[in-house]
């Protein structure tokens, strides 16, 4: 129970002498309340509070006897009322109204019908599923965020300054202008939210249960027929525009001599991100990557990808594993295609059905970075510090809409390719378990129509 219901359930004691000095109080806090905006629950709650809480101090400092003091008058029904109102702004309509009325410069331009979709790639309900997930958290900071014209940063405003941020890419300065806010304003609301992002959204991305193992298994082998397959693995760079003249960003110079951070992705047949890894330099491989992750070593323990083996009908068993392409090594849960030229029918065969499921995770990371921008493009001088946990929340808003069937998901894209820039890296590593499946597989493919 908040604290100001107790405080304001108890009877406060104040001593007969000092009735004088309770009025004073109550014309402070009346001179308090206008400079309070009514959407404003906490400035309210804070006004309503300091009056309980004076009489309360009184009692306890002074320690007189005499009358009995209930509750303000008033209180339950401006409480009431606040609730209400808030609750309206996130049903109706009306938020959008007043928001969209602020809106200058490109996004306001006749050809660009000022749509709530068309500014921030989503729909109501996922916005209003976002605003929801990150209310408490940022209301309960205590900065006063406001636009140029002084009016206070609604829950709404924010996430929607924030969100436009992330989607657009665009600098502080223009989402600033856009939206008539100082462009510190921007940095901090974006920060505010991803910090919010990381602690309520994270249930979003998780590894599947046992019962959406065998769905995502089955799913995986309707695409290009790899029974028992439980998703797929691939990396892709972040774009970093950091100086040359510092030394110390040399380990961020990937193999195409850019500036980058990797980020591994699995993924499951809806383009779902299970398990996300970054934070590292573009000097570093997707070997090193991958066995520096949790995940690698959860695998090598056998306490992931350790589901019960299916039996084919030519007899022999396959364990659970997941797909990558050739900058991985082939081991006893990671398959990746055959290298070389000449292969034999049956191994060709096995290299298109790869590649067809590998698509999967290609589209998915090309749609990352297609929605959300901030981290398509360069950014410019990024806190190394802050971007793994910006690009995660990438991430999460990526499973969001997935898992909200936002209606206005598109999953058309001009190209599947989110490193179109960069050179397939070739990895040699191949386990001697890795080599006996994968030749199982191709076995058992090449002996079935195509799907």
């Amino acid at each position: 129970m908040p604290a100001s219901v107790i405080l304001r359930h108890r009877p406060h004691l104040v001593p007969t002498d000092l009735l004088y000095i309770l009025p004073l109080l109550w014309r402070l806090r009346t001179c308090l309340s206008p400079c309070l905006l009514p959407s404003n629950s906490i400035a309210l709650e804070f006004a309503d509070l300091f009056w309980i809480l004076s009489a309360d101090r009184l009692n306890r400092v002074l320690g007189g006897g005499g009358v009995n003091m209930g509750p303000v008058r008033g209180f339950r029904r401006r409480k009431r009322a606040v609730k209400d109102a808030a609750a309206a702004g996130q049903e109706g309509g009306d938020w959008w109204v007043d928001f969209s009325r602020r809106i200058t410069g490109h996004l306001s331009l006749p050809e660009e019908p000022r749509k709530f979709e068309s500014v921030f790639k989503i729909s109501r309900k996922t916005f209003n599923y976002i605003c929801a997930l990150v209310r408490d958290d940022v209301m309960s900071k205590t900065s006063h965020l406001a636009f140029a014209d002084g009016k206070v940063l609604s829950v709404e405003d924010q996430v929607a300054v924030a969100l436009r941020r992330l989607s657009s890419g665009e600098s502080l300065l223009n989402i600033g202008v856009s939206f008539g806010v100082n462009q510190s304003t921007v940095s901090q609301v974006t920060w505010r939210f991803v910090e919010a992002m990381e602690e309520r959204g994270i249930h979003h991305l998780k590894w599947p249960t046992t019962q959406e193992m065998e769905d995502i298994k089955c799913k995986f082998e309707k695409i290009r027929g790899f029974p028992n397959c439980c998703g797929v693995i691939d990396t892709t760079h972040i774009m970093m525009c950091l100086s040359s003249a510092d030394t110390s960003n040399v380990v961020w110079v990937d193999h195409e001599k850019k500036h980058s951070m990797l980020l591994q992705a699995i993924v499951d047949h809806e383009m779902r991100f299970r398990d996300v890894v970054t934070g590292w330099p573009g000097s570093m491989n997707e070997l090193s990557v991958l066995h520096s992750s949790g995940f690698f070593k959860m695998c090598e323990k056998g306490t992931r990808l350790d589901g019960e083996e299916m039996e084919l009908p030519e007899g022999f068993q396959v364990r659970e594993y997941i797909i990558g392409d050739s900058g991985f090594p082939l081991l006893p849960w990671l398959l990746t295609p055959y290298q070389g030229k000449d292969l034999s029918v049956a191994k060709t065969e096995f290299n298109k059905r790869l590649s067809a499921t590998l698509a999967v995770a290609q589209s998915a990371l090309a749609k990352l970075k297609d929605m959300w921008k901030i981290i398509g493009g360069e950014m410019w001088r990024p806190d190394k510090h802050r971007l793994p946990r910006i690009i995660l929340v990438c991430c999460l808003l990526h499973n969001i809409v997935i898992d909200l069937e936002d209606e206005v998901r598109d999953d058309t894209l001009s190209s599947h390719e989110h490193d179109m820039s960069y050179k397939q890296q070739l990895c040699n590593i191949a386990d001697n378990n890795g080599v006996m499946l994968r030749d199982k597989l191709s076995a058992y493919l090449s002996s079935r129509l195509p799907p």
